[in-house]
């Protein structure tokens, strides 16, 4: 019997950069289009407009349009509901994450990303109330948008193409959580535990908790800014490879003596966050590279490293003529 491969995303967390103009993104190429451009490096990239404001059903419409088949999408959970209610009587929040446009994403919608500020300590009720309370599928999703608050009116987005399965992540940045409670309540409700990259700022746990691993790499040695060194990648890529071949790195670093499950594979989604020097799509790449996940993609060059020629081809020229 053939055995499921694992999907491996590894992409960047936003696309839209000043720095990255006229270094990542060609020189003649539009600000609108840079969402094209960007989709047709790399399979995946993560919203985070929506960590900060709730978006609406045009822009996620808008982004599903200017994706190529096949292209997937992390949504950041909104921050009035990790920052501000601290977790607390999610539902309402919720049903209005949900209806504000993400499920137009469509086949194109990846996990949920809920990331929590640094002086969140670890409280098990409620964090447990928080965890029952998200949808595992889109018709869940969708029966709590229409139970949105009466300020979404008129601007929610409230149906589905079909029955897809959802996914969520949860990112700590406080050492109450090395509890092995918090690893069997993750695993209780299928959440992923971000195994996060912070240049040693914030914990960096790598328990398997669910189906799926959700990475992110803020850098190296200097969070947001620092580039990835070769032996850096090729150490990523190990282990990125034990977790989608089911299993996990025989270093790995864990809260919970307990082993999880082993599987046949487990899809992997890696966002790089070192955007302000313009490392992050760059180092998405040459991890895609390593990992042999990067064939189907066009050339792509770093300017800045290469005396050549600049070899990017404009993708969008040839896949999506439509759009200049």
């Amino acid at each position: 019997m053939t055995q499921p491969r694992a999907n491996l995303r590894i992409g960047i967390s936003g696309w839209r950069y000043e720095p990255w103009r006229k270094v990542f993104y060609p020189h003649d190429l539009a600000q609108a289009r840079e969402l094209d451009f960007a989709s047709r490096m790399l399979p995946t990239i993560e919203i985070n407009g929506s960590f900060y404001s709730l978006q609406r059903p045009k822009s996620y419409q808008q982004w599903y349009d200017a994706t190529p088949d096949g292209f997937m999408f992390a949504n950041k959970g909104n921050r009035f509901i990790t920052h501000m209610r601290r977790l607390r009587d999610p539902v309402p929040s919720l049903c209005n994450v949900f209806a504000s446009g993400v499920l137009a994403l469509r086949d194109k919608l990846g996990p949920f990303l809920w990331q929590l500020p640094p002086n969140f300590q670890f409280d098990p009720d409620v964090l447990e109330t928080f965890f029952a309370a998200l949808p595992h599928d889109t018709a869940a999703a969708l029966d709590m948008a229409r139970r949105h608050e009466p300020r979404m009116e008129g601007r929610a987005f409230l149906e589905i193409d079909r029955k897809r399965r959802l996914r969520h992540a949860l990112e700590i940045r406080h050492e109450s959580f090395n509890d092995p409670a918090f690893i069997a309540l993750l695993r209780k409700y299928k959440v992923a535990l971000v195994v996060a990259d912070t240049a040693g700022k914030w914990p960096d746990y790598e328990d398997v908790t669910a189906d799926f691993m959700y990475l992110r790499l803020h850098g190296e040695k200097e969070l947001y800014a620092g580039g990835y060194t070769d032996e850096a990648l090729d150490s990523w890529a190990r282990r990125i490879r034990a977790w989608s071949t089911g299993g996990q790195p025989d270093d790995a670093r864990l809260i919970s003596p307990v082993a999880p499950p082993r599987r046949a594979s487990r899809d992997i989604f890696c966002y790089f966050d070192n955007d302000i020097k313009v490392h992050a799509p760059f180092d998405a790449r040459r991890l895609l590279a390593r990992l042999g996940a990067d064939e189907a993609l066009p050339p792509l060059t770093d300017p800045r490293v290469d005396s050549r020629p600049d070899l990017r081809s404009d993708p969008l020229s040839d896949i999506h003529p439509g759009a200049r």
